[in-house]
């Protein structure tokens, strides 16, 4: 059995490859990437759009549709923390763009953090909590000398090294203080906001991982898609 159309002969095989192939490839033009920020922040009353959430790739031709596509509409009662889930972002587009290939690729739910009041740093405020931390890390460093008898360790290495006892050897004191504080920079690696390289520091790791729970914990207790009560 053939084929006749458009001045061609097909067999019957061949024109069932064509067409699949034309509806792959009509497919694959159609195909939308889409790949949500982990967290955003907005203003209240803002409109959330498509292109402030997430990370686009599409056909030229419906990019600037997708672009400004409302996706959430931030009110009084959505409080502070909104949670955007890539099965809402797939609906906003459909709903739009019918016969569309959608790919989620990475985060399947966007934090938006809504910013209520930007609060200006208190120069007071920041001395008082400057000068707590300063005495409590101080007291803390005290109390751990204390407790590993530093002073005596100072004593008896002074006098290994220069056969002269001294209750006060300041020749070791005083570098070891210095040390003390430039080994403490190293480790955080700041100078105030100065960054010494670009390896994150252990307390950077620390609240990344806390900052991470956190977010976990509000996806899963935000999201009302992802809990259903039997009540419902």
């Amino acid at each position: 059995m053939v084929f006749f159309g458009y001045h061609e002969i097909f067999s019957l095989d061949e024109y069932y490859t064509y067409e699949k192939l034309k509806w792959e490839v009509m497919e694959l033009d159609l195909t939308i990437y889409i790949r949500l920020r982990h967290r955003v922040q907005v203003k209240t009353g803002a409109t959330v759009y498509l292109k402030d959430i997430a990370l686009i790739t599409a056909p030229k031709h419906v990019m600037n549709t997708l672009a400004n596509l409302i996706v959430h509409q931030v009110k009084k009662e959505d409080n502070n923390i909104i949670i955007i889930d890539g099965m809402k972002v797939i609906q906003v587009i459909t709903e739009q763009l019918n016969d569309t290939n959608i790919q989620l690729v990475g985060p399947q739910q966007t934090i938006v953090e809504v910013i209520l009041k930007k609060v200006k740093m208190s120069i007071p405020i920041f001395l008082i909590v400057w000068l707590l931390l300063f005495i409590g890390s101080a007291v803390s460093i005290m109390n751990f000398h204390e407790d590993v008898s530093m002073q005596t360790v100072h004593q008896k290495l002074f006098y290994l090294l220069t056969g002269i006892e001294d209750q006060n050897p300041l020749s070791i004191q005083i570098p070891y203080s210095i040390g003390l504080g430039l080994g403490m920079t190293l480790f955080f690696n700041h100078i105030f906001k100065k960054r010494i390289n670009d390896e994150p520091s252990p307390l950077e790791v620390e609240m990344f991982n806390y900052q991470q729970s956190l977010d976990q914990y509000v996806i899963m207790n935000e999201n009302k898609e992802s809990i259903k009560r039997m009540d419902e």
